[in-house]
């Protein structure tokens, strides 16, 4: 069981550290302007 969760671990991880990224991009595409994008990137940042 523990060696199942030790292959799983790394694999979820790497899913959640996907959707998270896809997230990201979505809301920084959705920017009206530039302005935006740039106080959107730099609440990000934070």
């Amino acid at each position: 069981m523990l060696i199942l969760l030790i292959y799983l671990y790394p694999l979820l991880r790497k899913a959640l550290d996907h959707a998270e990224h896809n997230r990201r991009d979505a809301y920084l595409a959705s920017a009206a302007d530039m302005g935006e994008l740039e106080r959107r990137m730099s609440m990000l940042e934070i």
